[in-house]
């Protein structure tokens, strides 16, 4: 039978363009750009950057359907004097086998010359490991009208796009000084919103031309602080969401409460979210007043929910109860009372054990700490009204085993931080996942020794804590504040059972 010849694997080829590529003192409205097959555009809406970008976006033909031709047709009043980019990114695809025709761009000029200078450098995100994707690079001139303000209300003058990769090249500029910055645009309107935008920025004044590569690295500013108003979950349980740094806030019933009234509020983990349980009041609407130093706001919630949180009890392992590790069970509810005398732990020979509980600042993790044993086993039994929380509820019976391991089942990471850098450091073990399983903050590079790991693969990241306060702290733009810095040790880690690994972090 007929092959039906070799498969197409060559990309799209320009044939030409009306007005032609590169035309200069360009007065047209609409675009005509041939090829020599059948195209189609594929994610055109988010691979195509216009520099400088323009405040009504021009029509982009065909959509949906395959030609030889793409039509621009341009809905803005150009600039005079400026050099145009319509860079397509990989939107330009064959209509067969979808071979991109990778960055085409398609230039012009309003005035008597294509400005031609580049530039280019890198963008990372320190506390991503991999590539941070489709990052807009943008450049705003220093003129008579510059103020550090501008990136909050205006586009600017030329902007690139890293698509795929941490890398960007910014074409067609004009000579000139610039203030270069990066965004993570959450809603791709080319201003920053320090509400939902990563930014990233370089402090000194780029000034073009030049050939130094100016990398730089992205982040998430803390906003100012706002309380989002509170709603009802169920019967006893809001939430209040809230932006910026709300440690340290004040919830504060104005409402009258009866006799025995409880309230308990905290903070859940990796959301903007604040959880506020109370006991059940007979009341329409409860008034709120929220406050943290000079922020202070009042809120009235409605509550209409006759629907009470079921009680929700887990444990932290479910089989293998690692010997580094402090069992723990958690709650949906915040726990207020501890009956210790209904918790029991015995070992494989029916021997009690005894252990010392300590329930969480949030009240929904009760950890229940005991010397263990090599390759012992335990049994857990928590009677009923072991544990009672905010609503009364309490729980039933419940009753399960757990297996230590020996020393030899597990690893040794000996890690040595060498650097020239006077500083603490916040040194991090990953796991496989990109979770945090352990962590050490020193004064100075040091060899650090992490013991009982189970056998996988890991990875490390070291935070330069500058301040020396123990947490990554992020940078500021109005304050040309940059980051603290993040590197990851640039191999992966194998853990082995009964065996120590050693790793050199050199971190330049």
């Amino acid at each position: 039978n007929p092959t039906g010849g070799l498969k197409d694997s060559i990309a799209p080829i320009l044939v030409s363009a009306t007005p032609n590529h590169k035309t200069v003192n360009f007065k047209a409205k609409k675009i005509k750009i041939y090829f020599d097959e059948y195209i189609k555009l594929k994610d055109v809406n988010k691979q195509l950057v216009i520099s400088p970008p323009q405040k009504n976006n021009p029509i982009i033909s065909p959509v949906g359907t395959a030609s030889k031709l793409i039509t621009i047709e341009i809905l803005d009043t150009l600039d005079v004097n400026t050099t145009y980019a319509f860079n397509f990114g990989k939107s330009i695809v064959d209509n067969n086998e979808e071979n991109e025709l990778g960055n085409f761009k398609y230039i012009f000029s309003t005035g008597t010359y294509i400005d031609s200078l580049e530039l280019s450098g890198e963008v990372t995100d320190p506390m991503v490991k991999k590539s941070e994707k489709e990052l807009d690079v943008m450049l705003y001139e220093y003129n008579e009208s510059y103020t550090d303000s501008i990136i909050f209300k205006q586009k600017p003058r030329y902007i690139s796009n890293t698509l795929d990769s941490t890398l960007y090249e910014i074409t067609n500029l004009r000579a000139g000084k610039y203030l270069l910055i990066a965004l993570k645009d959450a809603n791709g309107n080319k201003i920053y919103n320090p509400e939902v935008d990563k930014i990233g920025f370089v402090k000194d004044t780029i000034t073009i031309p030049t050939d130094k590569k100016f990398n730089f690295p992205i982040f998430k500013e803390i906003p100012k602080l706002k309380v989002i108003k509170p709603k009802e979950v169920t019967k006893g349980h809001l939430i209040f969401g809230y932006l910026g740094a709300a440690k340290d806030l004040n919830i504060n019933l104005l409402t009258a409460t009866p006799e025995g009234f409880k309230s308990e509020f905290n903070f859940e983990k990796d959301k903007d979210t604040i959880n506020y349980w109370y006991t059940a009041i007979e009341i329409d609407s409860l008034n709120f007043k929220v406050s943290k130093g000079e922020y202070s706001e009042e809120f009235t919630v409605k509550t209409r929910s006759s629907k009470i949180d079921s009680l929700i009890v887990k444990k932290s392992t479910s089989s293998v109860l690692h010997l580094i590790d402090t069992f723990s069970i958690s709650t949906n509810i915040p726990i207020i009372n501890i009956d210790k005398s209904l918790i029991k732990i015995t070992d494989q020979d029916t021997i009690a054990i005894d252990f010392n509980t300590i329930l969480s600042k949030s009240k929904t993790k009760l950890h229940l700490n005991f010397d263990k044993k090599d390759n012992f086993k335990y049994n857990f039994e928590l009677l009923p009204k072991a544990i009672t929380t905010i609503f009364g509820a309490s729980n039933d019976s419940l009753a399960f085993q757990l297996t230590t391991k020996s020393p030899e089942d597990y690893g040794i990471l000996n890690l040595e931080l060498s650097s020239e850098k006077k500083s603490s450091f916040i040194v991090e073990l990953l796991d496989e996942k990109g979770f945090v399983v352990r962590i050490k903050k020193i004064d100075s590079p040091q060899i650090i020794n992490f013991i009982l790991l189970p056998p996988g693969n890991y990875s490390v990241r070291v935070t330069v804590d500058e301040n020396n306060n123990g947490v990554w702290d992020t940078g500021d733009f109005l304050r040309r504040q940059q980051p603290e810095i993040v590197k990851y040790f640039d191999k992966e880690i194998i853990i082995r059972a009964n065996w120590d690994e050693p790793v050199i972090f050199i971190l330049k």
